[in-house]
């Protein structure tokens, strides 16, 4: 467990980019970018994350070492996510569209970033534009696609690599199925998810938190 814990921030940082992916970060017409960068391919993915309203699935994350543990993923639009962890890991990844918070209530602690100091600052500042980062990689089957995002000015930030299948009743027609995030040291997180809901109704409330730390009275 101690394993899987320690993975819990590569996971929230890419977790982080991929709610802040999902709000329309992209513009596909800037004329500087590579023509790879252009593909319908990488437009098809940001296309599809762009139009991921809100959106609900169970995840099994696995940390390098293989030990895994799961949970449930809820994201909604403008660059909100929760993780909520299996029973018996005492440890939330929330984001509110501003910040990200990492709370563990076992040691009563509570880490928070701005988005714009997070990894992958590609993903996360509107100003910025996602496909510029964007490779597509080659796949074994056109109803796959999956595409890494990285900035190269910021290699700190790590590398996210999304895994998208052609999916009909998906938004965009294409079904967010899994993604692995590597850290600048690089450590692996593979989060894969399924029962994946679209166009669910998910209250702001569900991006609040109890902050574990102890309340100092003056």
């Amino acid at each position: 467990m101690n394993t899987i814990l320690k993975s819990l921030r590569t996971l929230a940082f890419a977790g982080t980019a991929l709610a802040l992916s999902a709000t329309g970060l992209s513009a596909l017409s800037t004329p500087a970018l590579a023509q790879a960068a252009r593909s319908p391919q990488i437009d098809q993915a940001v296309g599809a994350l762009r139009a991921i309203g809100t959106m609900r699935a169970d995840f099994v994350q696995t940390d390098r070492g293989g030990q895994s543990i799961s949970g449930t993923m809820t994201l909604k639009r403008p660059g909100r996510i929760r993780f909520q962890y299996q029973k018996g890991v005492p440890f939330l990844i929330v984001s509110d569209g501003s910040a990200l918070t990492m709370i563990d209530y076992e040691v009563r602690q509570v880490q928070r970033w701005p988005i714009r100091n997070s990894p992958l600052g590609a993903l996360l500042d509107p100003n910025k534009d996602v496909a510029r980062f964007a490779t597509l990689n080659p796949t074994s089957h056109p109803d796959v696609l999956s595409v890494t995002v990285k900035d190269p000015k910021h290699p700190e930030y790590g590398t996210i690599t999304l895994v998208m299948t052609r999916n009909a009743g998906a938004p965009g027609g294409w079904q967010l199925d899994s993604w692995i995030a590597l850290d600048s040291q690089a450590k692996r997180t593979t989060v894969r998810l399924s029962n994946q809901q679209y166009g669910i109704a998910v209250p702001d409330s569900t991006f609040r938190w109890n902050d574990p730390r102890p309340q100092v009275r003056h």
